[in-house]
């Protein structure tokens, strides 16, 4: 099991940040999810489908691009 990257556009402050790492948290097969401002991108463990994940951040207000 790898870690999955996700680039994330929209992130500009620690409240974005938070949010994305909470909503990425809820889904089912996370086990970890840390997003870098800096980088804009989280770095997500578990066996979470990554279609999942990208609908989080996107229902979150954030928009994952490739």
């Amino acid at each position: 099991m790898s870690d999955t990257v996700l680039k994330i556009e929209g992130m500009s402050c620690n409240h974005c940040k938070m949010s994305v790492e909470k909503a990425l948290k809820k889904v089912a097969g996370v086990e970890k999810a840390e997003v870098d401002l800096g980088r804009k991108e989280a770095v997500v463990a578990g066996s979470a489908d990554r279609a999942e994940l990208v609908k989080a951040v996107d229902e979150a207000g954030f928009k994952v691009v490739e």
